[in-house]
């Protein structure tokens, strides 16, 4: 039975308004786009940290851009409880290591899954490492990320490294459309393409093809 994971972190918020501390989160984000919505619904319930890893991006100017977007939207976003930011490294020879003989997948399939598992791995370890209660990620907004294969990733990292991983479909109930919103309204830098060099290609091909 497929699962909604939308109804899975209303459950978990629900429990988690009861308790008198405020618990932690560690935010694996993709790009301050992603992270509007993301940081507009959970920074009400958690003290976040919002960590910024992605040896997948492409060109290094593009990285660059995306890290000081993301760090500016959390200076001007007003939260309830604090927002602090880490910058992961920019290892990208890593990227290419689990890539490695996936040059040629679609968009979407195994080359991305091997990614999803680069991150959420790297993710869960720093979460354990500073002694988070939860971890998850924004790539679920996108319309066009596998929420469910984000999802059993993210909880298999989640049991590995001893952290419990926060369930979630951030693009239902418009979080798509409301991330839209934020971006347009903080003026944000809204990338074309997913990041790597493979969805840049593939973006630059669809861009010829409408000329």
């Amino acid at each position: 039975m497929k699962q909604n994971y939308q109804l899975l972190l209303d459950k978990k918020l629900k429990e988690l308004q009861g308790r008198d501390s405020v618990p932690t989160l560690l935010l694996h984000s993709c790009c301050a786009p992603c992270s509007s919505y993301v940081l507009e619904y959970l920074s009400r319930y958690f003290s976040i940290t919002v960590f910024y890893y992605n040896p997948n991006i492409y060109p290094d100017e593009e990285y660059e851009k995306r890290v000081k977007e993301q760090q500016r939207f959390i200076e001007q976003f007003p939260a309830k409880y604090p927002i602090s930011f880490c910058r992961g490294e920019f290892a990208k020879e890593r990227f290419y290591e689990v890539t490695k003989g996936l040059e040629q997948e679609r968009e979407g399939g195994a080359r991305c899954e091997a990614c999803f598992r680069l991150r959420l791995e790297e993710s869960a370890a720093l979460a354990s490492e500073m002694g988070m209660e939860f971890f998850t990620t924004t790539l679920s907004i996108s319309p066009m990320k596998n929420a469910e294969l984000l999802n059993e990733i993210g909880q298999e990292m989640g049991e590995r490294y001893g952290v419990e991983y926060l369930c979630s479909d951030f693009k239902k109930r418009n979080g798509f459309k409301r991330s839209v919103e934020l971006s347009e309204a903080y003026s944000m830098y809204r990338q074309d393409y997913c990041g790597c060099v493979y969805s840049y290609q593939e973006r630059q091909r669809q861009k010829e093809e409408r000329i």
